[in-house]
């Protein structure tokens, strides 16, 4: 049985958008409750590279709705459980642990922050420098890409301090293409407030671009 995510059992009815490729369904355990689809098997999500894809976005799309709608407990892409009956003894053996994430996570976010780079202003070498003088000219344009660099990490660190300080839970991701990547946990409705201090932030961080997403699920900190 095919599982997106766990949550509460909710006061009004969840709006259920249609699955990878089939109708979801709803597996009611007490207090929590599993968004499932029942139709889904491994065989179907084994195919091509292009379908596999829109599989793994699907999925997201899906959890990305829930959250809309109520605080949930994302699964990650591929979660089965062998029948119904797994599913319930699951959600009853865990009962306790899923709710007290639940409450801890209620009214809460992810963002994820971006810090990107930027390019060193280039100073040009005069092109009708010779010997000594054109080699004291490249040593220190070397120098100052290492200044540089150096100095973009300096502010890296003193932006781990600023969240640390300022109690903002982060975690760190591997960097892509030279793109730091934080996830930030913070209030659902407090995203304008966090855009107003990573402003002030930005500010101190003139060798980095932040680039600060809107609220995501909270795929990082269960």
């Amino acid at each position: 049985m095919y599982t997106y995510a766990f949550l509460h059992t909710p006061k009004a009815p969840l709006v259920l958008i249609k699955g990878i490729s089939g109708t979801l369904e709803t597996v009611k355990a007490d207090r929590l409750l599993a968004v499932v689809e029942p139709e889904l098997t491994v065989d179907s999500l084994q195919t091509n590279d292009e379908q596999l894809m829109q599989a793994v976005l699907k999925h997201d799309r899906i959890i990305c709705d829930l959250f809309a709608q109520t605080t949930v407990l994302p699964l990650r892409f591929g979660t089965y459980f062998v029948s119904k009956e797994a599913l319930l003894a699951h959600l009853t053996d865990r009962q306790t642990q899923y709710l007290d994430q639940l409450a801890r996570l209620d009214g809460k976010a992810e963002y994820l922050l971006k810090l990107i780079p930027k390019q060193e202003p280039e100073t040009v070498i005069a092109p009708n420098l010779k010997g000594k003088d054109y080699f004291l000219a490249k040593k220190q344009r070397i120098q100052e890409q290492a200044d540089w660099q150096q100095q973009q990490q300096i502010e890296r660190l003193n932006l781990m301090q600023h969240f640390t300080e300022a109690g903002i839970l982060h975690q760190a991701v591997e960097s892509r293409e030279g793109i730091e990547r934080l996830y930030l946990l913070g209030d659902r409705s407090g995203e304008e407030k966090l855009r107003g201090v990573l402003a002030g932030w930005q500010a101190q961080c003139l060798r980095w671009e932040l680039d600060l997403s809107g609220a995501l699920p909270l795929y990082h900190f269960v």
